[in-house]
């Protein structure tokens, strides 16, 4: 190899961002396909997708996302707690949030009563290995100065009820007859996540995450992605 040869080599690849150099949302895009293919193996969405789910697995989907969703306030309210005033937009975010995300569990409850299940019985539940981990991780997290990574578990948690729950109660209707009022936790979480999801993409984009933070931002995306799978492959451990 000539001299020129190898100063064109080198000058090429300069102009070639490393992998490290992708954007947040580039990143996080590769870690929501990475959900979406563990997703399409998690047992009861795949007999919810190819037609042979049961009231039961419905059952069991609604009493054991309801143990983790009345988790969701409180662990927001904890991170807003701990941004300092340096980040008041997003603390600001967070309590608006953790306020929006105080009742829903009420609605998932009503859906389950609705569809035969037993209030007390749910109330009194415990939360499955997957569930344990998931809202243990948040906790954990949310107890650190100035949670910003919490965005990834916003982008994952917030994404499913936007991009998916509105599909999987329409495939529950059609398959198992129910009516509105057993699906309304899953249909509600179009609108208000889709929402949200739009309050995200802002922050994400508006100057004020720097590389450290969007790293952080994607590695909770990473782990929050695998432990609500593992909620869902869980639901009766």
């Amino acid at each position: 190899m000539t001299t020129d040869t190898m100063t064109e080599t080198t000058d090429a690849a300069a102009d070639v961002p490393p992998a490290s150099a992708a954007s947040s949302a580039d990143r996080l895009a590769d870690v929501w396909i990475e959900l979406e293919e563990r997703l399409a193996e998690v047992p009861v969405l795949r007999r919810l997708a190819d037609g042979t789910v049961t009231l039961d697995d419905y059952r069991r989907l609604l009493f054991n996302l309801r143990q983790q969703v009345v988790d969701g306030s409180p662990w927001i309210s904890r991170a807003a707690s701990n941004f300092d005033i340096d980040h008041f937009d997003l603390r600001s975010a967070a309590i608006r949030h953790a306020e929006e995300e105080h009742r829903d569990h009420l609605m998932l409850e009503r859906d389950y009563v609705a569809i035969g299940g037993s209030l007390h019985e749910l109330r009194s539940g415990r939360k499955n290995v997957g569930s344990e981990a998931l809202s243990g991780y948040m906790f954990h997290y949310a107890d650190r100065p100035n949670p910003v990574g919490l965005l990834g578990a916003m982008f994952i948690i917030e994404g499913l009820g936007a991009k998916r729950a509105s599909g999987w109660a329409a495939r529950f209707q059609e398959v198992l007859g129910l009516a509105d009022n057993q699906v309304h936790f899953m249909q509600y979480h179009q609108e208000a996540d889709g929402e949200h999801t739009g309050n995200l993409e802002a922050i994400l984009t508006s100057g004020i995450i720097d590389d450290t933070a969007a790293d952080e931002i994607v590695r909770c995306a990473q782990v929050v992605a695998r432990l609500y799978a593992l909620q869902l492959e869980e639901l009766d451990r």
